[in-house]
C-alpha cells in the first residue's frame, strides 16, 4: 500500500499555480493576489472625527465646565470646507467628518450639554477637561501613499477586499480561480426523478463533489454522468482534460471488471494507480492527460469525500496559489471511539490511518471535544453529513472516551 503521506505528495505535485489575470476587486473574493496592492493614497485621506460630539479649540476647556459658543455642524459626506472655529466657540461634528480649521480636539456628545436641547446658536458645556489630539483620526493614520498593504500572495478576504477598495483599488491582479470539472460513470447511475429499479443509485457524487468544488472557491464544471461505455467515458475525459484545470472522476478506479475508468485513463495518460493505506478511500488513481491533472476518485459516496479532502482539496489550493486547506487540531473524545484493541491482528499489523466521522464543538474556554457521528460505512453518507471533522486511527485501534485525537476539520 501507499503510505498517505506519499500519495498526497504526488498527486499536489501534479499541479502548479496559475497564471495570473485582472479582475473587478468585488469579484475577488477568495482568490490570491498575484502582485502587491500599493496605495496611491491616504487612508483617511482627511484629518477626521473619531466621534460624533463637539469640535473646539483644546485650549478653551482646560478645565471642566467650559461652556463654548455653537457655530455650526460638521457632518460626513457634507462636510463645509470653510467652517472655521475660533477662540470660545464649538462645532457640532459626526464621526468621520472632516476636522475644520481651528478645531484640534473632539469630545464625545455624552461628556457634554446644551442649555436649551437646540445645538443651534447655542452654547454647549463640556463636563471635562479636552486633550489636544483627543478623538482625531490623522489622514495617512491607517495607510500612507507608497504603502504596501497587501502582498502578493494574500488570499483576499471581505478585509482584504475592503482595503484594496480604500486605497482606491478597483480592479486586482490575482491568480486564476481552477476550473475543476467533475465526471461521474456507471450504469447504476440514475439521474432522472423517478423510482429505483433493483441495483440502480442514486447519482449522489457528483453534485457532492461539484458543490465541494464550489466551496474550495474554484469553477465547478459539470462533465456529467455517464455509462459504462468506453467510448462516451474517453470522450468526457478528454473534454474535461481540454477545458479544464483539473479533472475528477468518481467511480471505475478499483479492481472490479466493470471499472472502465481506469482502463481508459491508462490509455490517455500517465497515470499511477494507488491502494491508499487509508480507511476508507483506499482506491486511487492520479496523473495526467496531455498536461491536465486527473484524479480518479472511488465510488463509494463517503470514500469519495474523504478522497476529495484528503488529495483533490490540496492539488486545488496548489492551484489557486494557496496553501493546504486543511484545519488541524486536537480534540477530547467524550465517548471514546470504537476500534480493534491493536493494531496489529493474527502477527500482521494495519498500516492504514483510518478516518472516522465525527462532531467536533468547542465550550465557551474553547476547549476542543468530538464525538462520533455515527455508522462508519463507506456506503454511509448521512453521517458524512452530519460530521464535521474527521478523527485519525491510526491502525484502527480504538481510542478510550476521554483520550485526545488528531482532527481533519471538513472544508
Amino acid at each position: 500500500m501507499t503510505p498517505l503521506d506519499e500519495a498526497r505528495s504526488f498527486v499536489v505535485g501534479l499541479g502548479s499555480k496559475l497564471g495570473s489575470v485582472e479582475v473587478p476587486v468585488a469579484d475577488a473574493d477568495g482568490l490570491v493576489l498575484a502582485e502587491d496592492v500599493v496605495a496611491t493614497e491616504p487612508v483617511p485621506g482627511d484629518d477626521n472625527a473619531a466621534m460624533d460630539g463637539w469640535g473646539l479649540r483644546s485650549a478653551d476647556a482646560t478645565e471642566p465646565g467650559a461652556t463654548l459658543r455653537v457655530v455650526g455642524r460638521q457632518m460626513a459626506g457634507l462636510a463645509d470646507p470653510g467652517l472655521t472655529v475660533g477662540p470660545g466657540e464649538a462645532v457640532r461634528i459626526m464621526t468621520g467628518a472632516p476636522i475644520p480649521a481651528g478645531v484640534d480636539a473632539v469630545e464625545m456628545v455624552e461628556r457634554t450639554s446644551v442649555s436649551d436641547g437646540n445645538d443651534r446658536n447655542e452654547a454647549v458645556t463640556f463636563e471635562l477637561s479636552v486633550p489636544v489630539g483627543q478623538f482625531i483620526r490623522r489622514a495617512g493614520e491607517d495607510v500612507s501613499p507608497g504603502q504596501r498593504v497587501l502582498p502578493a500572495g494574500t488570499r483576499l478576504t471581505p478585509a482584504a477586499i475592503g482595503v484594496a477598495v480604500s486605497v482606491g483599488r478597483r480592479r486586482v491582479t490575482v491568480v486564476r480561480r481552477p476550473r475543476v470539472g467533475v465526471v461521474s460513470t456507471g450504469d447504476e447511475l440514475v439521474t432522472e426523478d423517478r423510482p429505483l429499479r433493483t441495483g440502480e443509485l442514486r447519482d449522489s457524487n457528483r453534485p457532492g463533489l461539484l458543490a465541494a468544488v464550489a466551496r474550495m472557491g474554484a469553477e465547478a464544471v459539470d462533465l456529467g454522468r455517464v455509462p459504462d461505455d468506453e467510448a462516451l467515458i474517453e470522450a468526457a475525459l478528454l473534454r474535461g482534460a481540454e477545458d479544464c484545470d483539473l479533472v475528477l472522476s468518481s467511480g471505475g478506479v478499483s479492481m472490479g471488471d466493470a471499472d472502465l475508468v481506469k482502463v481508459i485513463l491508462a490509455r490517455l495518460g500517465d497515470m499511477r494507480w494507488m491502494q491508499v493505506a487509508i480507511k476508507p478511500a483506499k482506491p486511487l488513481a492520479a496523473g495526467t492527460v496531455g498536461s491536465t491533472p486527473v484524479v480518479g476518485l472511488p465510488g463509494n459516496p463517503v470514500s469519495s469525500h474523504v478522497s476529495f479532502m484528503l488529495f483533490a482539496a490540496p492539488l486545488i489550493a496548489r492551484l489557486a496559489g494557496r496553501n493546504d486547506p486543511i484545519l488541524r487540531l486536537r480534540a477530547t473524545l467524550v465517548d471514546g471511539l470504537a476500534g480493534r484493541p491493536a493494531a496489529e491482528v493474527n502477527g500482521r499489523v494495519d498500516e492504514r490511518t483510518h478516518f472516522t466521522r465525527v462532531l467536533v464543538e468547542s465550550d465557551d474556554e474553547g476547549v476542543w471535544t468530538a464525538r462520533s457521528a455515527g455508522g462508519q460505512g463507506s456506503h454511509q453518507l448521512s453521517t458524512m453529513a452530519l460530521a464535521n471533522g474527521l478523527a485519525t486511527q491510526p491502525g484502527g485501534v480504538a481510542i478510550e472516551p476521554g483520550a485526545e485525537a488528531t482532527i481533519l476539520m471538513l472544508p
